[in-house]
């Protein structure tokens, strides 16, 4: 077809095409229920026609705070087809946080995911400039709670079909009156440099990159992926729209924790990850061979062995023979296939973005027969700007542009881009707009990196993060994090020495891993709090830091670190929700530890 006025001619034309076929899974009592793209669409339509009888006009503001599952979409849907503009909301932002957002995007109506979310709004309701209603999702309307204000989903849905039965050209004009330079939604930035800015994106900048991601990634109706990164990201949200237009299904996982299990029972042909799930694995399969050791440990090291030969080969587009390619299937039956079983066996590919992935956790799952092709985008670029390709890939890079996108390399190293994926404004903020897109489109990134004469692009580090020490030398400090983090011991690091003599580090430990290290020691704690304070541990640390300090020039390397007793995570304030470190929030809170380093 030729290209879509809007995201909703792109669903209307999915489901005029694969109606009855599978759109979406989703776990219900134990069960996997699957809803077609017919259902979907007339659940999202009646979602419409219920916004529309209480009043809501084009482009009216829904905010949605809620885990990634079917009502999701199916509700961000609704509100597309009202005309309006969706504001997600991550389902582990604070009750200040959640005011903010709503308040700064004047959003009428919220949809709720369950009793917690609804009881964060309730607690903010008398700060709430413009919030006239909540749909919760999951849960019923309760005693104690204003049922003038909370409707259930159910109930909201009925709403519609019953207004639907004299209104449906009503609902059929506001869909055409849809404009390729609407906003379609607002995202707003996770607000670690200063108050959250909500990013302005429009329909026009989401038809163009689902198709470029999309001529990148070629997909169909029989692909199938695992969704379990948050709707409120951008790289989840692509996944979701890029879908629509091939036709691939959508199952969404129950919970980080049940992510692997999920996978086995799907079976899905590509999975999408933040690379703390790869580090995870691979922390994983490193800690049980050093545990099992003996035979299995010197199997699994010459597969990888063999692996890694391989993976050369592909990487040169050749394929292994003789005596090589009988090694590898050998060393597949008896290693890897586990592996690629944990993952379903049908996969194939992954995709990493929203962080820098380490080039030796790439290699190591592609020696294993696992390919991660890794991209790089932001909010401001819906996405994607550039993705390694299944034909085209170099580990430890992002890839070549996508079809549509220019790219160029300013003279302080910043990536520039320009193309009809970057973002209309920032939400009531000319100021910050203009300081970061310039009058002739171009993009000014934050990141650092290099174009090689292939045309792919590798980051080294984001702008802001670049550490120059007190000796005046440049350290990208996520290159020495990532490097750390293939350790099997550690969970995540932060280094710090921006304007110090030398660099240090917070370090937090991988808990499954150094208990097992521990007792294989004959070292006993009374809690891992305490464990990870001992002496041994300590020392263990001190020689993964030396191991990877001899890779490094003198002025990267670690000379002193600090071993919290606790891992980071995101109740707490240090990690995004994509399991990024907070750098400025987590320098602020372990001011006083850091600053012993240099006493």
């Amino acid at each position: 077809m030729a290209t879509a006025r809007n995201m909703f001619e792109v669903f209307k034309s999915r489901v005029a095409t694969s109606g009855d076929r599978i759109a979406l899974k989703k776990k219900v009592d134990g069960q996997w229920r699957a809803v077609t793209w017919n259902q979907w669409a007339q659940t999202s339509k009646n979602f419409s026609l219920a916004l529309m009888a209480t009043g809501m006009k084009a482009g009216d503001r829904v905010a949605i705070l809620s885990n990634s599952r079917a009502e999701w979409v199916e509700s961000d849907f609704g509100i597309i087809g009202a005309g309006g503009i969706t504001v997600p909301i991550y389902q582990s932002n604070t009750p200040d946080q959640c005011e903010y957002i709503l308040n700064d995007s004047e959003s009428r109506y919220v949809v709720a995911e369950d009793a917690a979310q609804l009881a964060k709004l309730q607690k903010i309701r008398g700060n709430l400039k413009s919030v006239e209603k909540v749909i919760l999702v999951s849960g019923t309307v309760g005693n104690g709670v204003d049922a003038a204000w909370v409707v259930g989903y159910a109930d909201f849905l009925n709403r519609g079909a019953e207004y639907g039965v004299a209104h449906s050209a009503e609902f059929e004009a506001r869909t055409s009156a849809i404009k390729p330079g609407d906003p379609i939604t607002f995202v707003y930035t996770s607000g670690t440099t200063g108050p959250p800015k909500g990013v302005v994106l429009t329909h026009a900048n989401f038809v163009f990159e689902c198709d470029a991601v999309n001529q990148a990634l070629t997909l169909g109706e029989d692909d199938e992926q695992v969704l379990f990164l948050p709707l409120a990201h951008i790289f989840a949200k692509i996944l979701v729209f890029a879908s629509i237009q091939t036709g691939s299904m959508i199952a969404f996982a129950e919970s980080i924790e049940k992510l692997i299990d999920n996978v086995g029972e799907i079976r899905p042909t590509f999975l999408a990850s933040v690379p703390r799930i790869y580090e995870k694995v691979y922390g994983k399969v490193k800690g049980d061979v050093e545990t099992a050791g003996g035979l299995k440990k010197k199997i699994f090291d010459w597969a990888v062995k063999v692996g890694r030969e391989v993976s050369v080969m592909k990487q040169r587009g050749d394929l292994p023979t003789g005596w090589l390619a009988f090694k590898y299937k050998i060393a597949t039956k008896l290693v890897f296939s586990k592996l690629q079983a944990r993952f379903g066996g049908n996969l194939k590919f992954f995709v990493s973005g929203g962080a820098p992935l380490s080039r030796e956790i790439a290699e190591f799952f592609h020696a294993a027969g696992l390919l991660i092709l890794e991209g790089f985008g932001l909010t401001e670029t819906t996405a994607a700007s550039h993705v390694n390709r299944l034909d085209m890939y170099r580990f430890g890079s992002v890839g070549p542009a996508l079809p549509g996108v220019d790219c160029k390399i300013a003279e302080d190293g910043e990536v520039l881009l320009r193309g009809p994926n970057i973002m209309r404004e920032y939400y009531k903020k000319p100021d910050d707009t203009r300081a970061c897109l310039t009058p002739d489109g171009w993009f000014h990134t934050g990141d650092i990196g290099v174009i090689d004469k292939s045309g792919i692009l590798t980051i080294t580090d984001r702008k802001k993060d670049l550490i120059v020490t007190a000796g005046g030398k440049n350290v990208a400090p996520q290159n020495i994090e990532n490097a750390l983090k293939t350790s099997r011991f550690v969970s995540q690091v932060m280094v710090h020495g921006d304007k110090r003599n030398y660099l240090t580090a917070l370090i937090t430990l991988n808990e499954e891993n150094v208990k097992a290290w521990a007792a294989h020691q004959g070292i006993s704690a009374g809690s891992f709090a305490e464990l990870s304070q001992r002496p041994e541990v300590r020392a263990l640390l001190q020689g993964v830091i030396e191991e990877k300090n001899r890779e490094l020039a003198s002025y990267e390397s670690i000379k002193k670190f600090v071993i919290l007793d606790h891992d980071l995570a995101q109740d707490t304030g240090e990690l995004t929700p994509t399991l990024k470190v907070k750098r400025k929030f987590t320098t602020e809170k372990y001011q006083t530890l850091l600053d012993q380093m240099y006493a």
